[in-house]
């Protein structure tokens, strides 16, 4: 960090921008994301007041939302820095397009704010308009902290510039544009931040595209292959898409939530403009890849486990007992759209066992985040579950990891021993014994308050889970081949 130099800049007020300054995120995209969130269908009235002024939406979304200013992530080095001059008898303002409730609210949460500049439903304050405002506040010079290329000619109005955010390009501008009180760079959301937050991890559930392959007897099949892999490829992009908006409708909940509140959305490593920009891009890359790799079909099942997502991330959540069912029907997607991609024939069994089994995952991840909340803990965070449900919620969970274990054994007596491919499939038993001991595991663990809230990104990372699915995989390899 430097400090101010000279005489001229030590003792000048220090102007602060919000959105993406102090706070690692952006005022009016919380508000316009809430309001979506409840009610949809405003988006259209959006349009209306933008076409009245920017001020006027910003201001119309900040009264029609309950934005929880309190829990925004915020700058830590910036508002240490913007302390330390308080504390030097420096006085410091907030000057910030928001809207003028929010930026109110924000100063208050600082606490050493002497007075706030912005938006008021009229004017934008943003960029020239800020720039005039703040020379006709402060005509003997001030210092501003800033971060876009919005800022410019703030600093170039201002004694001195204190650049605080991630654009190397606009920390040259701002170094050019006045001299260089500070430098506090936020560092920039790297691969790894973007691989979190797109939940690669979560691509291990598209494996699931590649059973009807199998189950077809394809797997000799190169073109089978290629089609698999680049619906497999398809639906990674759409999903992972669909994590950044399920996260950005979520950003209220995962912040009181002890784990998610560290999600880099929620957490403010990944800007929220980057991560809406980002994902409309994705859902079309997968949808396209899956028109080219599957076909008019292929891209009927991607939009539909694209619909069926989006109603989920925006109302469907919040139901009780309907959350899990939907999250069990968009694993089946994932292998209907397997199936329709290499021409599989379409067995009733697999769906069947597929819905049973996920709906399981779906309740056992419940039931962790019940345990979770402890004896009369209230209700799960933005989720339609009480702690009172527990015992419900687990005998229901336990009931289709039943169900599911019954029809693996139904196909393998009634189809497996049929199937002209299977050379040995009396090997193929392997496989519910060990779906019975791996969902008898993640129960106990459930019940122990031992299970991470997500039972497939525990499996993936528990050594157990994957010597049994390495066991399935061989025994099922075993029975083609010999």
């Amino acid at each position: 960090m430097n400090s101010p130099k000279g005489p001229p800049t030590a003792s000048l007020p220090l102007v602060l921008d919000l959105d993406g300054t102090v706070l690692k995120t952006d005022l009016f995209l919380e508000t316009l994301v809430l309001a979506v969130k409840r009610r949809p269908l405003v988006i259209f009235q959006c349009l209306w007041w933008l076409i009245q002024g920017r001020a006027v939406l910003k201001r119309a979304l900040a009264e029609r939302t309950q934005l929880r200013v309190d829990l925004l992530p915020l700058n830590q080095a910036l508002v240490a820095f913007a302390a330390e001059r308080h504390a030097a008898g420096h006085p410091v303002y907030i000057a910030s397009a928001a809207d003028a409730d929010l930026a109110g609210q924000a100063a208050a949460r600082l606490g050493f704010v002497t007075d706030v500049l912005a938006s008021d439903g009229r004017r934008n304050l943003k960029g020239s308009a800020k720039a005039a405002a703040l020379a006709e506040r402060f005509p003997d010079g001030f210092l501003y902290a800033g971060d876009s290329a919005a800022d410019v000619p703030v600093w170039r109005a201002s004694a001195g510039a204190v650049f605080a955010g991630r654009s190397r390009r606009v920390a040259a501008a701002a170094a050019k544009a006045a001299p260089l009180a500070a430098s506090l760079p936020q560092e920039p959301a790297d691969l790894r931040c973007w691989l979190r937050a797109l939940r690669i991890h979560q691509w291990a559930k598209n494996v699931l595209v590649f059973v009807p392959l199998f189950l077809s007897g394809q797997g000799a099949d190169p073109q089978a292959w290629l089609r698999a892999g680049a619906a497999f490829l398809a639906m990674g992009l759409v999903s992972s898409s669909t994590y950044l908006i399920n996260d950005a409708v979520d950003l209220a909940d995962d912040r009181t939530h002890p784990t998610k509140k560290r999600r880099p959305l929620a957490s403010g490593a990944l800007p929220l403009k980057d991560a809406l920009a980002a994902a409309p891009l994705g859902i079309a890359a997968g949808l396209a890849l899956a028109a080219v790799a599957a076909g008019p079909a292929g891209f009927a099942c991607l939009c539909l486990y694209l619909g069926c997502t989006l109603l989920y991330s925006f109302g469907l959540k919040r139901i009780a007992m309907v959350d899990v069912m939907i999250i069990g029907g968009l694993f089946t997607v994932r292998l209907l759209l397997g199936a329709v991609a290499v021409a599989a024939p379409l067995r009733p069994w697999l769906f069947v066992f597929a819905m049973f089994l996920f709906t399981a995952l779906a309740l056992a991840k419940r039931s962790a985040e019940i345990v979770r909340l402890g004896p009369g803990g209230g209700r799960v965070g933005g989720r339609g579950y009480f702690a009172a449900d527990g015992p419900t919620v687990t005998a229901f969970g336990v009931s289709s990891s039943v169900a599911a274990v019954l029809v693996l054994v139904l196909y393998i007596l009634d189809e497996a021993f049929k199937q002209c491919f299977y050379g040995l499939p009396q090997m193929l038993w392997a496989a519910p014994i060990a779906l019975t001991l791996w969902l008898g595991r993640i129960w106990l663990l459930c019940g122990r308050g031992e299970m991470d809230d997500d039972p497939v990104a525990f499996a993936v990372g528990d050594p157990a889970s994957l010597g049994l699915a390495a066991g399935v995989v061989a025994a099922a390899a075993l029975a083609v081949v010999l």
